[in-house]
């Protein structure tokens, strides 16, 4: 029984960061994968995570000190950090036109690069300034 209880879990871990609009904090997946498995707790969420993360289905992204996890294989893209809300979206386009290999000036060779832009979202970029 603990093997088909656990597979739920990851089941619904995955789901959870499956439609999850950008890269989510441990605590966010608790809240949201509890709307299916109520009694979830916060050590199973960290324990599910590292699986994951060890069987390459979601990869960690650190913002801003903080650990998210997001599903792997969306290739290329970059974050949008809410200053109001707090939530972390994915961008699929790259602000930034340094492809592999690019030499930066003073010898630097471009391997990879992440971007985080931060500012408000479309929500709190339309609410009230007072609210």
């Amino acid at each position: 029984m603990t093997a088909t209880r656990s597979t739920r879990q990851r089941d619904v871990i995955t789901r959870v960061l499956d439609g999850a609009e950008g890269p989510l904090a441990v605590g966010e997946v608790l809240i949201r994968a509890q709307t299916d498995l109520p009694g979830l707790g916060v050590a199973t969420v960290y324990r599910t995570l590292k699986l994951l993360t060890e069987q390459g289905h979601i990869h960690p992204v650190t913002l801003d000190g903080e650990t998210r996890y997001e599903r792997a294989g969306r290739g290329h893209h970059h974050h949008f950090s809410c200053t109001g809300c707090g939530r972390v979206f994915t961008l699929h386009t790259c602000p930034v036109a340094l492809p592999s290999g690019t030499v930066y000036p003073g010898g630097f060779i471009v391997e990879a690069h992440e971007v985080t832009l931060y500012g408000r979202c479309p929500e709190c970029a339309a609410a009230p300034a007072d609210a």
